[in-house]
């Protein structure tokens, strides 16, 4: 078990962690997710040992590693600029971690062959790195990681410079690479789907703090407030701040929506209401539907489905719509708001009532 107990790291007076308590299990796939800068990376830092907290402490399996240099604790780390040792082999690159730990030769052998099927690679253990594409070399950077058996797995955004089939098909393949290991993943991301697709736990990640972390279906379903709930949305969240009056949402004294039965509950007054973009239409998608006159600003094709980007009420919202909708811009059009799913928040940005399913 990892624990970090009000862990937080401070440079040059500028906090980069806020303190930050959280239990990892052993066997467990945790998901770090968060913007660009939101402190994923140094987060990860903290936890491998490369980075001393300033605050606080981590503890590893009931023992304080606070002050463990990293190459004294049983980690493996996999970088999305991939690093490998350009002069060996790919299966010289893979049994690596084993050697230095003075693995017999029959254990690096099997071993080294099994991490290579599994990673698609066993055509290749008999190239260096250079003669390897992208998305291989990244694949042997996983691999090693993958034999160290490691306790404690950092993957930083490992996938991000792969092209988009093979990324599609290790997002697949690594919980289950990892889910028999008994090690302790935690893999950092931008993308929501990404998430979704791994599983596991999450942390969501805002500007050095951890907003919520709980299994990853539960986070993007009950976002405790509004920030986790943008986090976990791409194409951004929508909004709009309404005032909740006599069972309808109003907007400078005009009815905007009438007050779902799920947020009935809420008290009259300031209020942020938010819904996914695939919650905007078109058309009606249910009886719920609510019809909102929008204009328009851009629209974006791609492939199968259209981003549609509208303004209401100096708002910018977006539209996820299947098909292709070339729409001009500047044009009025009325768009619907399925307002089962819509979810609440109050002023300070706490979640005050959400749909039973997102």
């Amino acid at each position: 078990m990892l624990e970090l107990r009000d862990t937080a790291k401070v440079v040059g007076g500028e906090t980069h962690i806020h303190p930050t308590s959280l239990v990892l299990e052993r066997g467990s796939l945790n998901v770090l997710l968060g913007p660009t800068l939101s402190g994923k990376t140094s987060l990860m830092r903290l936890m491998a040992g490369l980075d001393k907290p300033t605050f606080g402490s981590i503890w590893f399996d009931g023992k304080d590693v606070t002050g463990l240099r990293v190459q004294d604790r049983s980690v493996a780390m996999v970088y999305q600029q991939f690093i490998n040792y350009p002069a060996m082999t790919v299966y010289e690159n893979i049994a690596s971690p084993m050697r230095i730990k003075g693995a017999d030769r029959e254990t690096i052998d099997r071993e080294v062959h099994k991490a290579a099927d599994l990673l698609k690679l066993t055509p290749y253990l008999d190239r260096t790195p250079l003669n390897l594409s992208g998305g291989q070399q990244q694949r042997t950077a996983l691999a090693r990681a993958i034999v160290k058996n490691a306790s404690l797995v950092l993957l930083d955004e490992p996938l991000a410079n792969l092209d988009y089939k093979l990324r599609e098909e290790l997002r697949e393949e690594l919980p289950k690479i990892f889910a028999a290991s008994g090690a302790i993943f935690v893999y950092a991301t931008t993308e929501p789907s990404e998430a979704l697709l791994l599983g596991g736990n999450t942390a969501t990640m805002a500007e050095g703090r951890i907003t919520q972390f709980a299994p990853t279906i539960d986070v993007y379903r009950s976002p405790v407030d509004l920030i986790t709930a943008e986090t976990f949305s791409d194409p951004p969240l929508n909004t709009f701040a309404l005032t909740k009056a006599n069972g309808h949402f109003v907007l400078e004294g005009e009815r905007v929506l009438n007050v779902p039965a799920h947020l009935a509950g809420i008290a009259d007054g300031p209020c942020t209401v938010a819904f996914q973009p695939h919650h905007l239409s078109l058309s009606p998608q249910s009886a719920a539907a609510a019809p909102v006159t929008v204009r328009t600003a851009i629209s974006e094709i791609a492939g199968s489905e259209s981003f549609v980007h509208v303004e209401f009420a100096d708002t910018r919202w977006v539209m996820l719509a299947p098909g292709i909708h070339d729409i001009e811009p500047d044009a009025t059009i009325t768009v619907y708001v399925d307002t089962r799913h819509l979810m609440a928040f109050a002023p300070d940005g706490r979640a005050i009532a959400r749909p039973a399913a997102a």
